[in-house]
């Protein structure tokens, strides 16, 4: 006990350095824990896959669809349980800036096999009914102010005109890391507008999304898919929903190698400032430790007291840095929602950052103590005065 009411004396013997390091390793913690955040938001889609969907996409490439009439090829192949099918409209709200991800989707079949997207039994059954219809994600309908009843104007890019749209519906997730921001319409409604307009884009999907019996007949159902329409005009490739997602997030990989470089450059600017603290205050205390020598105390209890220090300084600044990581967090989230759905501090993030405090702080001590335990009582008391 009064080794320990030594270390914290020691520890706050110079208030303003030990403010200001507790303040920089905080500082530097914050950092590091967004951008761990970052990368963790980039692969949230890939984690909230399911193992029991399949995607069906063109096998040239997403861009290209494929015929309606695939639906029912597909549901007869053995391990298919559910089948939807979707196609992205890429409808602009206001401005170009105010980005929704925003889908023309088979809605019951759709609603059955995302069980994830929980919209109230009324909410459901008006959706349903009204072929105008539309539902928004929780925090998209927050964003935008929208209620139940509004009519949504979506300024289309890819089928061209102003699509007007009934809200029916607010979703929210079942998951924590369900995306909420989404909205998702008839196709229905979409392919008898193109009939009319352009009869040549009607009756084509963007992508099916499968439900399998099993997880483990995911390899063999997919494969299953593709020879089916193997030297068809539409070629297919069926994937895993993960490996779906992965494609999206392989475009970016080296954004995400640069952020993750970032990340561990932090942690040694960290140690850098720790390891300065250290040192100047080991210098300082040269003649102390020599006269705790001539009193009996080992190599080991100076090293410890050294070591403790260190480590308490650094879980300091550890804890001062997490506290502020979450409102940084939710407001870094909030601004920038439309890249990043789904911006959550996870707990493997704080675990980093807790390791990350202890190997800086045994990094940052070990020379200082290494000197403390090998100087010798006559080089020490040299130092007095």
């Amino acid at each position: 006990m009064q080794t320990f009411r030594l270390v914290i004396k020691n520890a706050f013997r110079h208030k303003l350095r030990t403010s200001l390091t507790v303040l920089g390793i905080a500082i530097a913690i914050l950092a590091f824990g967004l951008l761990q955040t970052v990368v963790g938001a980039w692969y949230a889609g890939v984690e909230a896959s399911s193992a029991t969907r399949l995607v069906t996409r063109n096998s040239i490439s997403i861009i290209f669809f494929l015929p309606l009439s695939y639906k029912e090829k597909i549901s007869q192949i053995p391990g298919v349980k559910q089948i939807t099918y979707a196609s992205w409209f890429g409808g602009i709200y206001l401005s170009e800036k105010n980005f929704i991800p925003n889908f023309a989707v088979d809605a019951k079949s759709f609603l059955e096999l995302y069980p994830e997207f929980i919209l109230p039994e009324k909410q459901k059954k008006d959706f349903l009914r009204d072929k105008k219809a539309g539902v928004a994600g929780r925090k998209t309908a927050e964003k935008f102010g929208w209620k139940i009843g509004d009519t949504i104007t979506l300024k289309g890019t890819i089928f061209t005109g102003n699509w007007d749209f009934n809200l029916r519906g607010i979703y929210r997730g079942a998951q924590k890391g369900t995306d909420e921001t989404q909205f998702f319409f008839h196709w229905d409604y979409l392919n008898e507008s193109l009939r009319k307009t352009v009869p040549r884009r009607a009756d084509q999907v963007g992508w099916y999304s499968i439900g399998v019996t099993h997880p483990d007949r995911a390899a063999e159902v997919a494969a299953a898919i593709d020879k089916t329409f193997k030297n068809s005009l539409a070629e297919t490739m069926t994937e895993t929903e993960k490996a779906f997602q992965l494609g999206f997030v392989s475009m970016t990989e080296a954004i995400i190698i640069a952020i993750r470089i970032v990340a561990f450059v932090v942690i040694i600017i960290i140690m850098a400032v720790m390891a300065n603290t250290m040192a100047m205050t080991a210098r300082e205390r040269i003649g102390e430790y020599a006269i705790m020598k001539t009193l009996g105390f080992g190599g080991g209890h100076i090293a410890g007291i050294i070591f403790g220090e260190s480590l308490i300084i650094a879980f300091m600044g550890c804890a001062l840095g997490i506290a502020f990581t979450y409102p940084a967090a939710e407001a870094f989230g909030e601004a920038m929602s439309t890249f990043f759905p789904i911006f959550n501090v996870k707990s493997q993030t704080i675990y980093l950052d807790i390791a990350a405090t202890f190997i800086v702080g045994l990094a940052a001590a070990l020379f200082p103590a290494w000197r403390a335990v090998s100087l010798k009582v006559a080089d020490g008391l040299r130092r007095i005065g």
